[in-house]
């Protein structure tokens, strides 16, 4: 009955809310699926994109992750092919419709649901995206059993699922709007909870949270999926990290990294330091606890035994740096030699230092020229300063903080 109504729900609502005519004036790009993500967390930067590369989207919904990993692999050439899965007619023809308006060819449309993967056939496949679909399956945990089935062994995963401590109030007032008609027609449901919303008390969660927005923000179809919803559960992130292990998988990162370090909120160094001896994934729990703003969770993963291959390596001098938004000269140029780079998410925010070598890599920085190269060029320029010591050092700096941002990743030379 509720794998129903779940049905019935993206039927009449899609989510997000997309309007296919705005593929001509915009792509809409995020985490997970961009491609250098994929390439960095996934495939150690070595991906050979001129290769042919087999992409499923379970669960695309109106297709915001479908269009931009079909748009970039068309982009640079590469032979995709990609199988879009979706229980919702209505959210298949949204998706559709935004992929023919950008006249793509490399995706092929299947209704149907996670569950039904494995008797579709439609082999193994090197990257599946699975965004915003687990936390609404009966069993989230065989669904993504069942994405790792169809997963190559060199392959990875992109997921997000809900962040439990960032929807603070979610989950009264669906409990409450149930008390209100659970029974009642959608478009009823949608009309009570927009009483409700404007008459709230000052002390309730819901209201006191201030990162939830697509009540606000998405018409009826995000007052629906955010408050009305039939199934949806959160996760924190020990949680979600043992779902992925009990699937057969290792997480490779969390996005964006810098929001799941304890050292992006605290500065004394007795608390910092307890922390720190933490493994990585209790260090990014703990994180989320002192955040307490993280409303999703974005994690790639890869079958167990590859996680320490599968990230790419900074100290490698042949591998290219590239910035995911932006070019390296804008970037320098606003930024003081040595000051500090604020940062901002659902309403918190970081100042980060920068190294007053930060500037002149990032300068450098065309997705084309290799750390080796970028280290030359420097020390051309300034023989004395720019030693390969010192070169090695700044550029672990500038490295760290700008991928800890999800801007800077690392890809192989073309």
């Amino acid at each position: 009955m509720t794998d129903d109504r779940v049905r019935e729900q993206y039927e009449a609502y899609p989510y997000p809310p997309r309007d296919p005519r705005d593929e001509t004036k915009r792509l809409i790009e995020g985490s997970p699926s961009h491609r250098l993500e994929i390439d960095h967390y996934l495939f150690a930067g070595q991906r050979d994109w001129q290769l042919p590369f087999r992409a499923l989207v379970a669960g695309g919904g109106t297709g915001d992750g479908l269009v931009m990993l079909a748009q970039q692999l068309a982009d640079i050439g590469c032979p995709a092919e990609i199988h879009y899965l979706d229980l919702s007619h209505a959210s298949r023809n949204i998706a559709e419709a935004r992929i023919r308006t950008r006249e793509l060819r490399s995706v092929t449309f299947h209704a149907a649901a996670i569950e039904d993967l494995p008797r579709l056939g439609l082999g193994e496949f090197d990257y599946i995206d699975c965004c915003g679909v687990l936390h609404h399956l009966a069993d989230p945990l065989a669904g993504l059993r069942i994405l790792r089935e169809a997963l190559s062994p060199e392959g990875g995963i992109g997921l997000m699922v809900y962040g439990e401590l960032g929807r603070s109030g979610v989950y009264p007032m669906q409990d409450l709007l149930r008390m209100l008609g659970e029974n009642d027609p959608a478009e009823k449901r949608i009309e009570t909870a927009k009483r409700l919303l404007r008459q709230l008390p000052a002390t309730n969660l819901f209201a006191r949270n201030p990162v939830l927005g697509d009540h606000l923000q998405a018409g009826d179809a995000g007052i629906h999926d955010l408050l009305l919803h039939a199934r949806d559960r959160a996760y924190r992130v020990g949680e979600l990290v043992a779902l992925i292990d009990a699937a057969g998988l290792a997480p490779t990162a969390l996005i964006e990294p810098w929001r799941y370090d304890p050292a992006s909120y605290l500065a004394d160094p007795k608390l910092l330091t307890p922390l720190n001896a933490l493994d990585r994934w209790q260090r990014a729990a703990a994180a989320e606890l002192l955040a307490g703003n993280l409303k999703t969770h974005i994690a790639y993963a890869v079958p167990k035994g590859r996680a320490t291959l599968a990230v790419a390596d900074a100290e490698d001098p042949a591998a290219v740096p590239v910035l995911k938004d932006g070019n390296g000269v804008e970037l320098a140029r606003g930024l003081r030699p040595g000051g500090k780079l604020t940062v901002k998410a659902d309403g918190y925010e970081a100042r980060f230092p920068t190294s007053t070598g930060t500037g002149p890599i990032l300068a450098l920085i065309d997705g084309q020229r290799s750390i080796a190269l970028i280290g030359a060029l420097l020390a051309e320029q300034d023989p004395k300063r720019w030693t390969p010591v010192h070169f090695a050092a700044e550029f672990a700096a500038t490295y760290r903080l700008f991928n800890a941002l999800n801007r800077l990743f690392l890809t192989r030379a073309r």
